[in-house]
């Protein structure tokens, strides 16, 4: 990648964890570890002085916990908006919806590994949201397991439009994969593309979809039949 490296602020209450994120990411030639913070009080006075590009933060945390932190950062109300991922171990329903409506912009799960770090980094650089696959996939078995609404009683004896299907049939594969709990990495791999154009793609379905992100896009392939519950 050309430019100046993408400069990474790690908000962890855990020094080893802090160490291990500086060693993976410091690792890459396109991004630089500018600070480190053990509570969420110090991280948001890091974040605002160092303006990174990135903040990772844990939810529990000493003083400031992580969704506040977020909100604080990456809200509707935050002077200079920072792009912030969620890296924690605590993979509860609440804390995902939380810090996505807190405007993260990544969820995943310490447990899933550096190329996934590397990759929410590089995500969020490009505008994109990444979750933990296991988390995207939990969420939507519990979706799929909620009764239907009740149809609304119509309001005119006009018959119902059919719902249409804005996407190619290249899309609908990637919006398979989605549902499957794929990265942008094995979309790539799985249909011989690059993850550059897979990141393409589902920009692109999102934008199609109104989907906020990707959790979004795989709840309307399982809600449209697209994508079967558990297969």
């Amino acid at each position: 990648m050309s430019g100046a490296p993408t400069r990474v602020l790690l908000a962890d209450d855990q020094d080893d964890v802090r160490s291990g994120f500086r060693l993976v990411l410091d690792s890459q030639p396109d991004m630089t570890v500018v600070g480190e913070a053990a509570d969420g009080a110090t991280a948001l006075e890091l974040a605002r002085r160092l303006r990174p590009d990135v903040v990772l933060a844990d939810i529990r945390m000493p003083r400031l916990d992580g969704l506040e932190l977020t909100r604080l950062l990456a809200g509707p109300e935050a002077a200079h908006p920072t792009r912030v991922v969620v890296v924690t171990t605590f993979d509860l329903d609440d804390y995902v919806h939380t810090a996505l409506r807190h405007g993260a912009c990544g969820f995943l799960l310490k447990r899933s590994g550096p190329a996934l770090l590397i990759e929410g980094v590089r995500a969020a650089m490009a505008g994109d949201a990444l979750i933990s696959p296991q988390i995207t996939v939990r969420l939507l078995r519990r979706l799929s397991a909620m009764p239907p609404a009740p149809p609304a009683p119509p309001v005119s004896a006009a018959p119902a439009a059919a719902v249409v299907d804005p996407l190619t049939d290249r899309e609908r594969e990637i919006v398979r994969l989605i549902a499957r709990g794929r990265t942008n990495a094995e979309i790539g791999a799985e249909l011989f593309i690059s993850p550059g154009t897979a990141k393409t793609h589902v920009a692109n379905i999102q934008a199609k979809l109104k989907a906020g992100n990707r959790v979004g896009i795989a709840a309307w392939a399982w809600e449209s039949g697209l994508v079967a519950p558990g297969s």
